[in-house]
């Protein structure tokens, strides 16, 4: 039996997106991260992706400087579809078969999100670009990730961050911090640990869909085999017991 899952959802930031511009979308970095796709498709796996915006656009900076957190969020939400949109040209240039499948209507550049119709695409190899988030405003794009993956029965949720897993500070700001290598959703929680929102993490944990927090630079060094295979290099989140050795998940 094969030691990859069966299918998976790639929960991505817009950040992974803007290179070393500073801001938007910058082609190379849309070049080397669909490469990491299509090795997660060459592997013979569904893959899910479900990207954020905040490359774009962050609605809470609206909400913050006096705008309604309505409209703010709706705007966060078309900023995915355009990074869906970039990451869909990427995947065509390598001729990576793909569909972008919006939250919010917008036909004439993405189809309407319809849970049977990913599920076809996914069971005939086409990598589903989820975008517009939950299509409602007051959920971030982690809830979408982990909402998505478990309306796809996803057999892992993979996260990438700007840090190498779950710490129990974060450790851009303490260098004393803790990384866990394997922690359970109970006390992802309990400890309100920052990598997804609490919405997300219960999601998942309803589920039974296990997370893997690892380092966004992976996806630029073409190294996803070794993300599926091992790990050690990041935080598994599940509901088994906590501890602090290599971890593999065998699907």
């Amino acid at each position: 039996m094969s030691i990859f899952p069966k299918r998976i959802l790639l929960k991505l930031s817009g950040e992974t997106l803007i290179g070393n511009q500073g801001f938007g979308i910058q082609q190379q970095a849309c070049l080397q991260i669909t490469k990491s796709i299509q090795q997660i498709q060459q592997l013979g796996i569904q893959l899910g992706i479900v990207i954020g915006g905040g490359n774009i656009f962050r609605g809470i900076n609206l909400k913050a400087n006096g705008m309604p957190r309505v409209p703010a969020d709706h705007m966060g939400m078309l900023a995915t579809l355009l990074n869906g949109i970039a990451l869909q040209q990427a995947l065509i240039s390598l001729e990576v078969k793909t569909c972008v499948m919006s939250a919010l209507d917008c036909p004439k550049v993405a189809e309407s999100y319809q849970w049977s119709k990913a599920l076809q695409y996914l069971e005939e190899g086409i990598v589903v670009i989820f975008v517009g988030g939950t299509g409602n405003p007051y959920f971030t794009t982690d809830t979408a990730a982990a909402l998505r993956a478990s309306e796809i029965q996803a057999n892992l949720l993979l996260k990438a961050t700007k840090v190498d897993g779950i710490y129990n500070q974060d450790p851009l700001k303490n260098t004393q911090a803790v990384k866990y290598d394997r922690i359970s959703y109970s006390q992802v929680l309990a400890e309100k640990l920052q990598v997804m929102d609490a919405t997300a993490i219960a999601l998942c944990r309803n589920h039974q869909i296990p997370i893997f927090v690892f380092n966004m630079k992976r996806l630029f060094e073409n190294r996803l085999d070794h993300v599926l295979t091992d790990y050690s290099h990041g935080t598994l989140v599940d509901d088994g017991e906590i501890g602090h050795e290599a971890n593999k998940l065998d699907r």
